[in-house]
């Protein structure tokens, strides 16, 4: 019995059939040892370099807590991949900006505000020819300490106009006046005129003598009567005085 087994065996065993055997006892193995590993068993010294590759990264996987510090170079990003709404408010720095970065065309019009300015940040060097017109300035700012100091010498400042009268109203001759500039200003012009009389010239008019200090603070002027006539007559004189 166990000869006619043996016999039976022999007649149906073939190559094919022992590989097929063979093959059904590896592939059962395996899903049996697969179904063995437990939470964690594949570590990273059991992937073979270039194992991993993108299509067995589950979409998402790789996230920013994947990734280490440094990790993802430029010669990593794509062109383009890094769009305006890939970058947080503020996560672009002034220390990350290279040289010539933001150049005039990568500003939007109206993107540079006066609260995006730093104190001083436009100097006389920003501006060009002819750009602060009068439009631009504010009334009333500019002052007495913005102008240069020799330019502020040549101005004018605190006019008064100051006049005198000869003391002497009768017919007698010659006749003169003096009229002095309040304290602290000088005489930039003057003038005279005779009051009354129908043959009284003015026979001298200008600013009196320097002073002390090399300035002129007054004004003289005088008159005379050229032909008597008895009549009475006088000298008015006025001054221009000025700060300067």
């Amino acid at each position: 019995m166990e000869n006619d087994d043996v016999n039976h065996l022999k007649r149906h065993l073939s190559v094919a059939n022992v590989l097929s055997c063979l093959a059904l006892f590896m592939a059962v193995s395996g899903v049996a040892y697969a179904a063995t590993l437990g939470k964690n068993a594949v570590k990273t010294k059991n992937i073979a370099n270039g194992a991993v590759t993108t299509p067995k990264l589950r979409n998402g996987a790789v996230n920013a807590a994947k990734i280490a510090n440094g990790a993802v170079l430029g010669s990593k990003i794509a062109n383009g991949a890094v769009g305006s709404a890939k970058i947080a408010n503020g996560a672009v720095r002034s220390s990350a900006l290279g040289g010539q970065v933001v150049t005039t065309v990568k500003l939007k019009n109206g993107g540079v505000t006066e609260e995006k300015l730093a104190n001083s940040a436009v100097g006389t060097d920003k501006l060009t020819a002819n750009a602060v017109a009068t439009g631009k300035i504010q009334d009333g700012a500019v002052t007495s300490a913005k102008l240069s100091s020799s330019f502020l010498a040549q101005l004018v400042k605190n006019l008064s106009y100051e006049t005198k009268t000869s003391t002497l109203t009768d017919s007698s001759s010659p006749k003169e006046a003096t009229v002095e500039c309040p304290s602290g200003k000088v005489a930039i012009g003057g003038g005279a005129k005779v009051i009354g009389g129908t043959t009284v010239a003015l026979t001298d008019s200008g600013p009196t003598p320097p002073n002390g200090e090399g300035k002129r603070i007054g004004w003289s002027a005088a008159g005379a009567e050229m032909v008597a006539d008895g009549g009475n007559w006088s000298v008015d004189v006025y001054v221009v005085c000025a700060e300067l």
